[in-house]
């Protein structure tokens, strides 16, 4: 009977002790609120978007940009005519990315870094903030065309700031405030009546701001959209704002995007700033950037 009315008076002691040990444990899991997947692919079509490679993940990816459609059956709309980019990407942490990259469109080489500042979370900080920086050689300008040519003149600079935002489970955008600085700046050239050309160069310094939105129609199939708007173009310019619509479709270890852009260079510069196609002349390229994780 003693032994019944110890352990009836330990009974409740016990569950108590058992309601503080799972209190305890309750207040020191960590429960991740990250929201995840608000882009696939690690550029929306032709901007960057707040997708990194994880960390010791390494990607390989290629890109292509035709010719224009404008010329049909002579070029084969522009399938004979294309420009290619190889870019490599690791992750060094799950917030730091390092790329090097190499395009034919004006023989150019980049190096980048993309790292994360704040991600967006579920019943917290509403948006991910990511940063991007970008250096790349322009290794087709030649002495001919420029006699004061030194190494410095082949550079530029882009910095970006990539905002995004995930609404539910289907649609995502993104906002990414540019600046670029061309230490030789893009030149547009104007050939009067009387055969004399008149030279327009761009401010060293440029700014444009990038937009650019996902909405997933299935599991595995987004369309994706992004243009740039250039601030303070050159009111002479012969080139235009980039604006790219897409598909992107995911098959395991691969992100395929297919689209349509009026620009054909794949560096942020040289889209933001070198756009040369009209969307309303029928002046645009096919293109696709396919990924590989390894």
């Amino acid at each position: 009977m003693k032994k019944w009315a110890f352990l009836i008076f330990l009974l409740p002691v016990s569950i108590f002790s058992q309601d503080d040990l799972l209190n305890n444990l309750e207040s020191e899991a960590v429960i991740d609120k990250t929201v995840t997947a608000t882009f696939k692919g690690l550029k929306v079509v032709n901007f960057e978007s707040t997708k990194l490679a994880d960390k010791n993940d390494f990607y390989f990816v290629v890109a292509h940009r035709f010719g224009s459609v404008k010329n049909g059956f002579k070029d084969f709309f522009g399938l004979d005519n294309a420009v290619t980019q190889l870019k490599f990407i690791y992750g060094f942490t799950n917030w730091l990315n390092v790329g090097v990259a190499r395009s034919s469109f004006q023989q150019k080489y980049g190096a980048n870094l993309k790292y994360r500042l704040i991600p967006q979370e579920r019943e917290g900080f509403p948006i991910t903030i990511v940063g991007y920086n970008l250096v790349t050689i322009n290794t087709s300008l030649e002495k001919d065309q420029y006699a004061k040519l030194e190494f410095e003149d082949r550079l530029t600079y882009t910095s970006q700031l990539l905002l995004s935002k995930k609404f539910g489970e289907s649609f995502s955008l993104l906002l990414a405030p540019t600046y670029i600085h061309e230490n030789l700046a893009t030149r547009s050239r104007e050939v009067l009546a009387n055969g004399t050309t008149i030279n327009y160069d761009e401010e060293a310094n440029q700014f444009a701001l990038g937009l650019g939105g996902r909405y997933k129609i299935s599991n595995r199939v987004s369309i994706n959209a992004d243009y740039g708007l250039h601030l303070n173009r050159n009111d002479h310019s012969s080139f235009r704002n980039p604006l790219s619509v897409g598909v992107d479709i995911e098959t395991g270890g691969h992100v395929f995007q297919m689209h349509f852009t009026n620009a054909q260079a794949m560096f942020e510069e040289g889209f933001i700033v070198q756009g040369q196609g009209d969307w309303s002349d029928g002046n645009f390229f096919f293109g696709f950037n396919i990924s590989r994780v390894f």
